[in-house]
């Protein structure tokens, strides 16, 4: 009977890791190039138990884990800000903090800091560092779709797409900021292209959330009610006495 409470208890949690993923993507709908999580489920150890002279075994229930994310391509909305910068295909945009740290982002919306230079929302410059000279207007900077920067004939820099080996081994740092780590592999170029002027939406899908919400809710309640069962028929099993 304690078999099944633990494995009850074990379906809730997992439950709860996917609850967690499901809330922290709809929470980043709205954000610039965010990618939803991915859970996998797998079974925990089985163990042999006795049940009624029978020797079988039991499933010590499930655990889930975030996997990664969905490399699926968001869609693609046009802004008319010259500095707002969509990547079509594998690539993620390489800026660096205050702290000298690299970080990985698809969320392409820049702008210019008080020295000229491009920097995304969070003021993390780009690498390699793009700087316009001054006096320049934002109507007056082109990027083409292989991350050329131009004033005119004039050629400022060129906006250089990467992305790693393994993308799912990334560190997620924010909402749309991941962190290459040993597993994941050292950036490399991408074959991705860029559009200026628009920014590639959260490829959360909220029909199909709702819905993955509603039955991983249903599946904890299912794991809970399990629990209060289980403990109902051993409170009646305690209080039977022999003879009685």
């Amino acid at each position: 009977m304690l078999e099944g409470l633990y494995s009850a208890a074990a379906g809730m949690s997992a439950q709860q890791e996917q609850l967690n993923a499901i809330s922290n993507d709809l929470a980043n709908l709205s954000t610039s190039g965010y990618k939803s999580e991915r859970v996998a489920f797998s079974d925990l150890l089985y163990n042999p138990v006795n049940m009624a002279g029978t020797e079988t075994t039991a499933g010590g229930g499930a655990n889930a884990e975030v996997i990664g994310r969905s490399e699926a391509q968001g869609a693609i909305t046009e802004t008319d800000n010259p500095f707002d910068l969509a990547i079509e295909g594998p690539g993620y945009f390489e800026v660096k903090r205050a702290n000298g740290q690299t970080v990985l982002t698809r969320n392409g919306n820049f702008d210019v800091d008080a020295s000229g230079t491009l920097v995304n929302a969070e003021g993390n410059r780009l690498v390699p560092p793009i700087k316009l000279p001054p006096g320049v207007a934002a109507r007056e900077v082109g990027i083409s779709t292989n991350g050329t920067v131009s004033v005119g004939s004039r050629v400022l820099g060129q906006i250089k797409l990467v992305t790693v080996t393994a993308p799912d081994q990334m560190l997620a740092d924010g909402a749309s900021e991941l962190i290459p780590t040993a597993t994941s592999g050292a950036p490399h170029p991408a074959t991705g292209t860029i559009h200026q002027g628009a920014l590639e939406s959260s490829n959360v899908n909220m029909a199909g959330t709702m819905a993955q919400m509603v039955s991983t809710q249903r599946a904890f309640q299912m794991n809970s009610t399990s629990i209060q069962t289980d403990s109902q028929m051993m409170s009646i099993a305690n209080q039977l006495r022999p003879g009685s």
